[in-house]
């Protein structure tokens, strides 16, 4: 008999900075999350629309490429999918999070990314 395979948690990294979310992308790959990149919150809605409610992560920044900021994308998220784990990342500190959601200000460590995919998977 064949086994199961087991769930992989699904993170959503949006960011506009190719590197940035090169290397965001690898940290949470490396922590067995599968990654769907984005680099504009107008991406990131099209990916919710289809399947929000498999996202267990959203990481996004504040400023991005298109007409809406990472903070109203993480609004978005957390009204449409209370059980998605959010973290807003920006160089300056901002009010206006969502309920529930945490802010990492930059330059984040990876381990700060790190423990947060960890809660995320975790409940």
């Amino acid at each position: 008999m064949g086994q199961a395979t087991p769930f992989k948690p699904i993170a959503l990294v949006v960011e506009d900075e190719a590197l940035q979310r090169e290397y965001l992308t690898t940290l949470l790959e490396e922590s067995e999350m599968g990654v769907i990149q984005c680099e504009s919150a107008e991406a990131a809605l099209r990916v919710l629309d289809k399947m929000g409610g498999c996202v267990s992560l959203m990481f996004t920044d504040v400023n991005l490429a298109g007409r809406m900021d990472g903070l109203e994308l993480a609004r978005f998220a957390k009204a449409n999918f209370p059980n998605i784990h959010v973290i807003v990342t920006s160089g300056t500190p901002r009010a206006g999070l969502p309920e529930g959601a945490k802010f990492l200000s930059k330059p984040w460590r990876a381990l700060d990314v790190l423990r947060e995919a960890e809660r995320s998977m975790a409940g």
